[in-house]
């Protein structure tokens, strides 16, 4: 694999840079990746297999130790690949960060959540930093690959990487998109970059290295590094003329998700009102050959960006006296859609002349997408939660998750119950929250009492279609 670059013009002066670049364009540089989450595990994978010798750092013990093992924690990323990566020695996991100092290429990807305000929390952001800068040594390249918003990179990341006493500079430089085109000389000691992480847990259609990876650098040396480092295992870089405009264009891909998945959920709203399928119209609606791209209603988004990202922006935006009202409303529509399937169940209930207060209800699935062990920002944990607060006893199953690990915002502390025709039975409401492939919808509508279907799943189903009520 190589990027798609033009003969490259920046020149680079500093110590041990001429170094650094030769050990990059053999391989022969080690990449270390700081956190080995559903980002960073594949990034570290991806390298391994690319032929750099690769590290892994986490603070996890539990999770270090099972790489350590061979074996891999995260659903779509095969045990294989991570037991070969090991046994050959290509990939090795490990909590000691002090050996960040033996790395020529440190990749951050931590969790940028938003705290109890909604407001970015970059905690794990400064404490990887501040690892980072006890340990930097001339010649090395840092890269920044977590969501954040515009600015972190040189106003957050690198203050602290330069307590090390280490210069690298803040210039501005030109590209053409795949090169800097114009001759560049900077006295550097290390190279910053942010390049943001484009993973789709469970897609099918494209490969991590298949996803074109942009790259904005602090300065030209610094891009022209890192564009150096990602050519050897992406098919195409993409050069961008800073660190903030590499942070907005992540930014500007998710909030493009996000306002419209917020537009169709509105839209969902009122074709119910109205009597009208939503879903219909979204299938007549896409045979447009342009100018209409499909986006599908659900129980609300989740994963980690398109449900933190707008609030990033918006809080950014507010430094700058600029009220970004459309961002905010679809954040504000997208976080209350799980208000709106309580209050969906409620009613359904009502016309059943039950209660939720005391109910039973199951929720099916409670990954934040279909067919992944994935439950970060899951709608589902908040909807358990509402249901919890109004008095409803909440099971659910998801053959991803036989227990609810605890996460930053829930510990709910519960299991995985079956999926048997006398358990469905017993439940007041059945509720479709994740729309995994390996449900027998028809099976669950013939035996459950009532099912509230937030995401189409029972459409195929002929039979017993007046227990379903679709949100």
């Amino acid at each position: 694999m190589g990027a798609r670059s033009h003969e490259r013009e920046a020149s680079v002066t500093g110590a041990a840079s001429p170094e650094l670049f030769s050990r990059l364009e053999n391989r022969t540089a080690h990449v270390g990746v700081v956190g080995l989450g559903y980002v960073g595990l594949p990034v570290a994978l991806l390298f391994a297999q690319s032929g750099f010798p690769t590290s892994g750092f986490d603070t996890d013990p539990a999770k270090v130790e099972a790489l350590q093992r061979g074996r891999s924690y995260i659903h779509h990323i095969p045990v294989a690949d991570v037991a070969r990566a090991v046994a050959e020695k290509k990939f090795r996991p490990t909590e000691d960060f002090s050996q960040l100092g033996g790395m020529d290429a440190i990749l951050i990807c931590v969790p940028t959540p938003l705290d109890e305000h909604r407001d970015p929390d970059l905690s794990y952001v400064r404490a990887t930093a501040e690892q980072i800068s006890l340990n930097l040594r001339p010649g090395q390249l840092v890269v920044l690959e977590s969501t954040t918003y515009p600015g972190t990179t040189d106003e957050v990341v690198l203050p602290i990487l330069r307590q090390s006493g280490l210069r690298c500079p803040v210039l501005p430089y030109e590209t053409d998109g795949f090169s800097v085109n114009h001759p560049t000389t900077l006295e550097a000691d290390f190279f910053l970059a942010y390049s943001p992480e484009r993973e789709d847990p469970g897609n099918k259609l494209y490969k991590a290295h298949q996803i074109p990876k942009v790259i904005g650098g602090v300065n030209a040396p610094s891009a022209v590094a890192a564009q150096t480092l990602y050519g050897k295992a992406f098919a195409q870089t993409v050069l961008v003329s800073s660190s903030r405009t590499a942070e907005m264009t992540k930014l500007l891909e998710n909030i493009y998700r996000c306002v419209n998945i917020a537009l169709v959920d509105e839209m969902k709203i009122l074709c119910i009102r109205m009597g009208i399928d939503i879903w219909e119209v979204i299938e007549a609606a896409k045979t447009k050959p342009f100018g209409f791209t499909p986006f599908y209603p659900g129980p609300g988004p989740g994963g980690h960006c398109i449900p933190i990202d707008p609030f990033y922006l918006s809080w950014k935006a507010r430094e700058y006296e600029f009220p970004t009202r459309l961002i905010e409303l679809a954040g504000e529509i997208s976080s209350s859609m799980p208000h709106y399937v309580i209050e969906t169940v409620s009613e359904a209930l009502n016309r059943r002349k039950q209660s939720l207060q005391d109910a039973k209800i199951l929720i099916l699935g409670v990954a934040y997408k279909k067919d992944v062990d994935d439950l970060r920002e899951s709608p589902a944990l908040r909807i358990i939660e509402l249901l919890r607060s109004r008095g409803a006893r909440v099971d659910y199953h998801d053959p991803h998750f036989v227990r609810l690990p605890k996460t930053r915002r829930y510990d709910l502390r519960m299991s995985s119950v079956d999926l048997s025709p006398d358990q469905l039975a017993q439940y007041n409401a059945v509720v479709i929250v994740t729309d995994h492939s390996c449900f027998d919808y028809e099976e669950i509508v013939r035996h459950a009492r009532l099912v509230v279907d937030t995401r189409n799943a029972t459409r195929a189903v002929r039979e017993n279609r007046e227990k379903i009520v679709r949100c």
